[in-house]
């Protein structure tokens, strides 16, 4: 007796081009940060707080989230804020490339500089720039990325701030999108 092997077919279905989870569950997560930082605000982007070259662009819907933590005694406060917008599939890399296009340095600019970063969803960049105007340097890292159709800013700035954290917090941002 012959004995036939059936093995059963798994169909997966297909994963969706957009966003399927809601942007609040997007956002950053206090259990996502260090323990020392404190929400500071958690808000829904209003149409009208999207400017016009974006909403012609298609824009759907936005969140932001700031974090924030704070050391009085040595006059230190660092700050996160992520930005998320949702578009079309077929323009969100027409709005990266925009956002890319206003947030690059000056091509001189000695404090202002691309840094290398992982590459993070479907496209990415990241850079760092330092703001001497006050008593103490202030420096901010920022990544921008696309996945899928969600476009994300994540900045991390402060007058001590962490580059390996901000990739932490960029991989967990991207890994929410599915």
């Amino acid at each position: 007796a012959v004995h036939t092997l059936i093995t059963p077919v798994l169909t997966l279905a297909p994963e969706s081009p957009v966003v399927t989870t809601s942007l609040a569950d997007l956002a950053l997560q206090k259990e996502d940060l260090p323990p020392d930082y404190r929400l500071k605000d958690r808000t829904v982007t209003s149409y009208a707080g999207a400017s016009q070259v974006f909403r012609d662009l298609g824009w759907q819907q936005g969140y932001q989230v700031t974090y924030y933590r704070m050391d009085t005694d040595l006059n230190d406060i660092t700050m996160i804020t992520q930005e998320i917008a949702v578009y079309p599939v077929k323009t969100v890399r027409d709005a990266y490339s925009l956002k890319k296009e206003k947030l690059l340095p000056e091509e001189d600019s000695r404090t202002d500089y691309q840094v290398p970063f992982p590459q993070t969803g479907d496209r990415s960049i990241a850079w760092r720039e330092v703001s001497t105007s006050g008593i103490t340097p202030v420096v901010t890292y920022t990544v921008i990325f696309t996945k899928k159709n969600v476009y994300e800013k994540i900045a991390l700035t402060g007058t001590s701030t962490d580059y390996e954290l901000l990739k932490s917090l960029a991989a967990i941002a991207a890994e929410k999108i599915r």
